[in-house]
């Protein structure tokens, strides 16, 4: 398997340039990545996954892939991260016949999502009686559009909650705008606009209870994830600006050690980061969003240090953009060099919602506790069993 993967990563990299437009999808890429077993791979090991991502000791090496995706096409390890989160998602709040129902899917190469984004015509959920619920509105940005098949169209019910839902896009008509999505980067997303009034699901469908989706440290430990991918991207520039040097000889002006140096210790500091969240993940629960409903005295400490991560590596990326530009100049940034395509795809990956708001949180917690010592490497709980 892991020769399988390594060959898929290497075709996601060789292929990019191939489908960078818009509308287009990596289909190739992910017949492989199914090829591979990836698709099975985040299900726990008595679905007949591998507990990728779930088993919190795994979670070093599903880092360590999305990272190698990222590397390879940002536009495919986008799309893989929201497949594993909905994976995860199924695997921590459905009921036992909903995670059999969609383990199958996953086995039978079902790509699953997480379309959350919308605008003020969000989709809304109404109850219609006799286990049927009707939708109503549109999300955008709905990644892999025509593609994933199993997608969280998570909706507002009438009390105001939030409410996860699953739509069997094969078996329901939806209004598409394809239109809508004329990006700079991540051209190869399909994340157009789907509207979803009028579609009926089965309370079979619905995950979880209303709120779910929301619950801490879930929600923001798995920022991480889409932080793995980010970081291959600028690991992907570091290579770029490397080989485009190397490629004209300019090996021994100090400037350009300079700026690779800053790049290398940047990349470095990446690593070690996700390192830290995997161990702070580890050491919190043995099984990723597992027992959502125990209350945890150091919840906010893994929802501080996921903060960190996010904001660390998103820093790490920009600077990478940067230091990448200034060395290469004009001339690197021209197609057919690849560089031009990795920073316009990762500058609008970096666009993650609520930046101002993850970075507060880390100083909230950085006062509201206490000053001596180390605030999580050293004071992490304990690894429940």
């Amino acid at each position: 398997m892991r020769a399988q993967i390594a060959e898929t990563i290497d075709f996601c990299g060789t292929n990019a340039a191939a489908i960078d437009c818009n509308g287009a999808f990596p289909v190739r890429e992910f017949e492989l990545i199914a090829r591979s077993g990836l698709l099975s791979a985040p299900l726990a090991n008595n679905l007949g996954g591998l507990g990728l991502g779930i088993d919190t000791s795994s979670i070093p090496q599903l880092l360590t892939i999305l990272k190698d995706i990222g590397r390879a096409n940002l536009a495919v390890g986008r799309i893989y991260e929201g497949h594993v989160n909905g994976l995860q998602l199924v695997q921590t709040f459905g009921t036992p016949a909903q995670i059999a129902t969609y383990a199958r899917d996953a086995h039978q190469h079902k790509i699953f999502g997480v379309w959350n984004a919308e605008a003020a015509d969000g989709v809304k959920i109404f109850p219609l009686g006799d286990g049927k619920y009707r939708l109503e509105g549109a999300k955008t940005f709905a990644t892999g559009c025509g593609y994933v098949e199993r997608p969280f169209v998570n909706g507002t019910l009438p009390d105001g909650t939030w409410q996860m839902c699953i739509v069997p896009m094969e078996r329901v008509a939806t209004n598409i705008d394809p239109g809508w999505w004329q990006p700079a980067g991540m051209r190869a997303t399909a994340s157009f606009k789907v509207d979803f009034t009028d579609i009926i699901l089965d309370e079979s469908e619905l995950i979880g209870q209303p709120g779910d989706y929301y619950r801490q440290p879930w929600l923001t430990a798995g920022v991480v994830r889409f932080a793995a991918v980010q970081l291959g991207g600028a690991e992907a520039l570091f290579d770029g600006t490397r080989q485009f040097l190397q490629s004209l000889g300019r090996i021994r002006d100090p400037y350009q050690e300079q700026r690779l140096g800053k790049m290398a210790i940047s990349i470095e500091s990446g690593y070690l980061w996700l390192q830290g969240a995997a161990a702070q993940l580890d050491r919190y629960a043995p099984i990723f969003a597992g027992e959502p409903d125990v209350p945890h005295p150091q919840a906010a400490a893994l929802v501080a240090y996921a903060s960190m991560v996010r904001t660390a590596i998103e820093q790490i990326c920009m600077e990478a953009i940067q230091l990448a530009e200034r060395s290469v100049g004009t001339r690197g940034l021209l197609p057919p060099e690849p560089l031009e395509r990795i920073i316009r795809d990762l500058t609008l990956y970096l666009r993650q919602p609520a930046f101002d708001v993850a970075l507060a949180t880390v100083g909230q917690y950085a006062l509201q506790n206490a000053v001596n010592g180390s605030l999580w490497h050293h004071e992490a709980a304990p690894r429940r069993i």
